[in-house]
């Protein structure tokens, strides 16, 4: 297999925040979504649980793909989970749900694990790991609670908050790479690249004024 081949990264996911940190970093994924049952999954180590579906959503998206010769294909698939008081808290299955949980939460800490399953077509191999960021909530009121779960931002995301959207002011301070808590860390994908013999500068592409083409920047080895 030659290193040179174009690199086509799969997103084994439909977070728009994964692919807009992808994006962000100059990488511009392909988007399939897994449809993994999520509840097939019970373990009781939430950094267990995270890597496990992480795995599971590439590996089901990677059946989907047929190989090509002309270039190699990637399929990252990821999972987030966030670990407070004991218990493994996913996305809140309804509004109650996720207002009990900020009323919990409120004023405390909880550690957000993010799996990733790195997966190189190609090759056959699997490079994998889980990130985790200690996440401090703010102490926020009642009225703040209600209006941030009528949004319904907390019911699609995993802990029912986000740092980058309208969760942001609700979370005082993190340790740890704030990509963990996004759902994609751009540094653990640089090592797991590493891992295959990859570089995440192959991966850099660079869109044209108004987006009308894209030219892969990568794949230029010293």
């Amino acid at each position: 297999m030659s290193a040179s081949l174009p690199l086509r990264l799969v997103l084994a996911s439909a977070s728009p925040a994964r692919r807009k940190s992808l994006q962000a970093a100059g990488i511009e994924p392909d988007v399939l979504v897994s449809g993994v049952d999520e509840s097939l999954v019970v373990t009781d180590r939430a950094e267990d649980l995270c890597l496990e579906l992480a795995r599971l959503k590439a590996q089901a998206v990677l059946t989907r793909l047929n190989a090509d010769v002309d270039q190699r294909t990637l399929v990252i698939g990821c999972d987030s989970v966030l670990a407070f008081d004991g218990e493994i808290l996913g996305k809140p299955a309804d509004p109650a749900e996720a207002t009990r949980r900020w009323l919990r939460m409120r004023g405390r800490s909880g550690v957000l694990h993010s799996g990733h399953c790195l997966i190189d077509m190609v090759a056959g191999r699997r490079a994998e790991a889980v990130a985790s960021t200690t996440v401090h909530f703010a102490d926020i009121g009642d009225d703040e609670i209600a209006a941030y779960v009528a949004t319904g931002e907390p019911l699609a995301v995993a802990g029912a908050f986000t740092i980058d959207g309208l969760g942001g002011p609700f979370v005082e301070r993190i340790e740890g790479d704030p990509g963990t808590v996004v759902g994609l860390s751009m540094p653990l994908l640089r090592r797991l690249l590493a891992e295959l013999d990859l570089r995440i500068t192959d991966l850099w592409t660079t869109v044209a004024p108004g987006g009308q083409s894209v030219e892969p920047l990568g794949n230029v080895r010293s």
